[in-house]
């Protein structure tokens, strides 16, 4: 595996490529690699000739200053596990390399809906952050295809919108792959890292209270149920964002549902100070 840090040597390694007309596949990761991330890689490695993963903790996407300070920072083993998966290139850029002109917001990404409701509504600014660092991103790499995990499902809904929204000249393909799950059903996720053994368990209440309302929804009005999955978690020690459900192609919340639109059910809620999301789609 090539590791670059400069934008400069990064692109000129990926033109030499190009020239040979192979396809590039990109991951972006802000670090702290689980096997979510590493199903990706794979992904990628058997769709096309040349991979890249970037890491990069974005400060522009943490609404939370706190939350950036306490986020896992773990290069070495996640360059380890990258090697190991076959990955071709790892870019692993500075702040001052991403951002040569500062952090402070350029422009604003016209998001619409996706800015005001679920976490666009919890966490101010978090997806213009988002935007600001794939964009830049997308902008280096110019790839073929990009591969995301629908754990983050509401980031890939912003990211494929962001992709209209800067019309590249190579189109890229978004590729949104399965969540991968921990033996309890607890999604993998960087923040697991900073859960202790024994809410690490309780955990698992996330995934447990998607499955209830999978197991119980019917046609008609959803509210009832959406409060009793709330409430099952609230009773296990967690304090909820939402528990909501949504239609699945653009996230307008779903109050009643027909009994043939596709929904998605997404959960964001802290256990103590470590904020977990997930989502499950529904047929």
């Amino acid at each position: 595996m090539i590791l670059f840090k400069k934008e400069a040597d990064l692109r000129k390694w990926l033109d030499a490529q190009r020239k040979i007309q192979t396809s590039i596949g990109f991951i972006p990761t802000m670090g702290a690699l689980h096997a979510g991330h590493i199903s990706l890689v794979e992904h990628s490695k058997s769709e096309n000739p040349v991979t890249v993963s970037s890491i990069f903790v974005n400060p522009t996407q943490f609404n939370d200053p706190k939350d950036f300070e306490k986020y896992p920072f773990t290069v070495e083993k996640d360059i380890a596990q990258l090697e190991a998966a076959g990955c071709d290139v790892l870019f692993q850029p500075s702040v001052r390399e991403m951002y040569p002109n500062g952090t402070t917001p350029k422009i604003t990404y016209p998001l619409g809906y996706l800015e005001i409701v679920l976490d666009g509504k919890f966490r101010t600014g978090h997806f213009q952050g988002v935007c600001m660092v794939v964009h830049r991103l997308l902008e280096i790499v110019e790839p073929d295809n990009l591969y995301l995990g629908q754990k983050d499902y509401q980031q890939c809904r912003v990211i494929t919108k962001l992709v209209e929204i800067i019309k590249p000249v190579r189109s890229i393909k978004i590729n949104i792959c399965p969540t991968l799950r921990e033996a309890s059903g607890l999604a993998m996720s960087s923040r697991n890292m900073r859960l202790q053994e024994e809410d690490r368990k309780k955990a698992t209440a996330i995934y447990q209270s998607l499955q209830f309302i999978k197991q119980n929804i019917q046609p008609g009005n959803l509210s009832g149920l959406k409060q009793e999955a709330r409430s099952l978690l609230e009773k296990e020690g967690f304090r909820v964002d939402y528990i909501e459900i949504a239609a699945a192609a653009d996230l307008t919340i779903a109050d009643d549902w027909d009994g043939n639109q596709q929904l998605v059910v997404l959960a964001a809620a802290f256990l103590k100070e470590v904020r977990l999301i997930d989502n499950i789609l529904l047929s």
